[in-house]
């Protein structure tokens, strides 16, 4: 519509204003902060991914570690029960003299 408002008839004139919505910019804030809120929602979601993939990742290392602790204890460290100096495999062996 290429008319200017003051060359419009009266009775369009006062419909215009009618129609003029002085909340218009307050709708698109409004618009504008939803958009943003479901942005933030978005990247709050693929950031709990994110945080979900890497605990899971560090649980499964800390397992890994566990068990690899256990063998390391086991190959390394004789259990308590056993401390005691093994007996010499031939009864009649005499330590050497070097």
């Amino acid at each position: 519509n290429g008319e200017s408002f003051s060359s419009l008839p009266r009775w369009r004139q006062w419909l215009s204003i009618l129609n003029w919505r002085p909340v218009r910019g307050i709708e698109l804030e409004i618009e504008q902060i939803k958009q943003r809120s479901r942005q933030n929602e978005s990247e709050a979601e693929q950031r709990m991914k994110q945080i979900e993939s890497e605990t899971e990742q560090l649980r499964r290392e800390n397992a890994r570690e566990r068990a690899l602790s256990v063998l390391i204890k086991q190959h390394c460290f004789p259990p308590e029960y056993s401390s005691t100096l093994p007996k010499p495999t031939e009864p009649d062996c005499e330590p050497s003299s070097t």
